[in-house]
């Protein structure tokens, strides 16, 4: 499928037919608002005053998830609570309307104060502070979530999410990552709902704990007898994946860039791989796009606000094929995108507009 309208690029085009879900993907969370510092030398010092040299604010949490989704062409529904003040307002606006994600299962709750997220960037990491009061006491996720070819579900462990077995019963197929065990036990049995799910994407350090590992690959081939697809993600060194099914694996490395903020970084990569396993692509191809995506976001600051849509992958396999001394085999890795990207020429590296609440969004 090839479109000259950057903004509708729809990578299951070919795939779309009457009695379809109305949504692709299906999401549950917190929306936090994000106000991101970046451009300091280092980490902030007790008893000192650091100056960033910039600064953004988006809507983070699971709308980094939401927003990388809907910018690779995912009809995308999210189910979350909103405060009713000025952030809960930006937050909704910005997703609604800035990027097309349904809204439709979310809520705006009176008098709750949106959770916000402070996050400092610099050598290519970040420190985080967040503030938030306790949650809604009606979970934003509705009991019956809407038929969609798939979900993206946070586990929790020993906390199972009626929603996700539902979920699966309609034959959505769902997507799991998981946060860093902080009761230190890593038992693999207490991710219940890892039964209902196709694929589980954990980081390396996560997958090796949870399994009791000593290699990612290693951790990969173990959780491949949980669950059908195991992803485990290498950070610079790529990711890795196992298709319990048919015992196929892939190995791909990562896309060396200067990353200026990595926040949402983890959420982009996701989308790219549910987005390429939607589509139908071989698997070492949806490894090979989600980290390309993850890659191309780094190097913008925020979260929602750095994920990439089709004119910036675009304008990256332009520039990349342009220098005369690129590997042939590195560009062969990417010739899947030929037939997918629109033809309209932008320039790269892109700047995304950072809107600054109270002065609007700038084109």
């Amino acid at each position: 499928m090839t479109s000259t309208d950057p903004a509708h690029t729809d990578p299951l085009a070919a795939l779309r037919a009457p009695g379809d879900p109305a949504c692709d993907v299906y999401l549950t969370g917190t929306v936090f608002l994000d106000i991101v510092f970046t451009g300091l030398d280092s980490a902030p010092v007790r008893g000192t005053e650091s100056w960033a040299r910039g600064m953004g604010s988006s809507p983070g949490g699971v709308a980094n998830m939401a927003t990388a989704l809907a910018r690779l062409g995912l009809r995308t529904s999210l189910a979350a609570a909103f405060g009713d003040d000025h952030y809960g307002e930006y937050c909704w606006d910005t997703l609604e309307h800035g990027e097309g994600i349904d809204l439709g299962y979310s809520r705006t709750v009176p008098g709750w104060h949106s959770p916000v997220t402070v996050s400092m960037a610099y050598e290519g990491e970040r420190t985080m502070v967040s503030h938030g009061h306790e949650p809604p006491p009606q979970e934003p996720a509705p009991a019956c979530p809407p038929r969609t070819r798939a979900a993206i579900a946070a586990l929790v462990p020993g906390v199972d999410a009626p929603w996700i077995a539902e979920a699966a019963r309609k034959g959505t197929r769902v997507f799991a990552d998981v946060g860093w065990d902080d009761t230190g036990r890593w038992d693999l049995a207490a991710l219940g709902d890892l039964r209902h799910c196709e694929a589980f994407l954990p980081n390396a350090e996560e997958a090796m704990r949870y399994t009791g590992t000593s290699s990612p690959q290693a951790a990969a081939h173990a959780l491949a007898e949980h669950v059908p697809l195991a992803v485990v993600t290498l950070g610079a060194e790529g990711a890795y994946a196992v298709d319990g099914r048919t015992g196929e694996t892939a190995s791909v490395p990562a896309i060396e860039v200067e990353a200026l903020d990595p926040t949402g970084a983890g959420d982009v990569f996701v989308a790219g791989f549910v987005t390429g396993t939607l589509a139908g692509w071989p698997l070492a191809d949806r490894l090979a796009f989600a980290g390309l995506t993850a890659a191309l976001s780094v190097q913008e600051f925020g979260g929602s606000l750095s994920a990439p849509g089709w004119s910036e992958i675009a304008a990256w396999w332009r520039q990349v094929r342009s220098y005369d001394d690129q590997d042939p085999a590195a560009l062969d890795r990417f010739a899947f995108l030929d037939p997918l990207l629109p033809e309209a020429a932008r320039p790269w590296p892109l700047r995304r507009a950072v809107p600054t609440i109270g002065f609007g969004r700038s084109a």
